[in-house]
């Protein structure tokens, strides 16, 4: 059985382009083309696609307004064409939110069309998109433990000042769906939390500035894109930059960041066994390893270094993930020491820090 995919775009070259790129694997079949959100719903009612691939900005009805609309009406897997732009990022965001299941950006020149990469990610993510369990968001429980915990009101405009002696070093990883997971756990990172974090999540340069600010407007931690020579402070979170890695060594004492933007870990940049390796070669076993939703594997190797060096490993478990890969991988290594569900992340996280 053929995935059946829509393709929604506003430029015919685009939708030329993009349904070329489908149909060049056998395993997928393009059942129609759309120019704008209202004639993505008309034709969603009539084929009942496994997939749409939705671009952002379209006349009449653009890609977040028709999202929002397909979430609430006919939840389906909506992969979003978006652009390399601060606004583009910002929107893609939202999208997210709203319960796009991914996004690909789209070239920033002519030349970069329907490159064997963009083929490869496009088809990848539409391939996994079919098999992804798609439902309207609703907004996840707390745990009980924690319910004195709530993000930082958006006004509130105080800075935290960290210190760079701490207890703990976490590090997480995540990629499909994270976004919208680390909403539901680093807001509830308590702001006087003794440890540093760094995140890495896979998504293209920009797009990391953008899901940095927006995670530090709803915290009580500090959340920044991280930059090379960062000291890591306690309740502060580092965010890795789209195509670097992100890792550390000591000096004097302290945690420092260092930016590598070297070749692919694991098939991503940034890589999340990369943060893991680096974490793993200080030898210091005041280590929370976290591996959230995201497709294969990039990770496990990484936490099992963590784990051999007496770290604590904690996974997303299959229920709560959009996409199981990365938390799967890791379990099937025999490294991860508790397996709990999105919203009890943070709670796992806080009885670790006491270990």
């Amino acid at each position: 059985m053929k995935i059946r995919v829509l393709v929604v775009d506003d430029s015919a070259f685009m939708r030329k382009v993009i349904s070329d790129m489908i149909e060049s694997d056998d395993a997928f079949e393009v059942v129609d083309v759309a120019r704008n959100g209202e004639d993505a719903i008309e034709k969603i009612k009539k084929y009942l696609p496994d997939v749409v691939t939705l671009d952002i900005e379209m006349p009449k009805m653009d890609g977040l307004t028709a999202l929002k609309i397909i979430m609430e009406s006919n939840p389906l897997p909506v992969i979003m064409l978006s652009s390399l732009t601060k606004k583009g990022a910002d929107e893609t965001l939202k999208a997210l939110d709203l319960g796009a299941f991914d996004f690909i950006t789209k070239p920033s020149s002519l030349i970069k069309i329907s490159t064997p990469e963009m083929k490869e990610e496009l088809l990848q993510k539409i391939r996994f998109a079919s098999r992804a369990k798609v439902s309207k968001p609703v907004a996840l429980d707390r745990p009980e433990t924690f319910v004195s915990l709530s993000p930082k009101k958006a006004a509130s405009t105080s800075r935290i000042e960290g210190n760079s002696k701490f207890r703990k070093l976490i590090a997480i990883g995540t990629s499909t769906g994270g976004p919208r997971a680390l909403q539901e756990v680093i807001p509830y990172i308590p702001k006087d939390i003794d440890a540093g974090i760094l995140i890495v999540q896979h998504m293209p340069p920009g797009f990391t500035k953008s899901l940095a600010e927006r995670l530090d407007s709803m915290s009580q931690i500090r959340v920044k894109e991280a930059e090379d020579g960062d000291i890591i402070l306690s309740g502060w979170a580092y965010l890795a930059p789209g195509d670097s890695h992100i890792k550390v060594y000591k000096q004097a004492g302290q945690f420092v960041i260092k930016l590598d933007n070297g070749e692919r870990v694991s098939g991503h940049k940034p890589s999340v066994d990369a943060m893991m390796y680096s974490i793993a070669d200080l030898n210091d076993h005041n280590v929370i390893g976290v591996i959230m939703t995201g497709m294969g594997a990039d990770g496990a190797e990484g936490l099992k270094r963590v784990k051999d060096k007496k770290g604590y490993v904690i996974a997303q478990d299959e229920g709560s993930c959009v996409v199981f890969g990365m938390p799967k991988s890791t379990i099937k290594l025999g490294v991860v020491d508790k397996v709990v569900g999105l919203s009890n992340i943070t709670n796992e996280i806080m009885k670790a820090m006491e270990v």
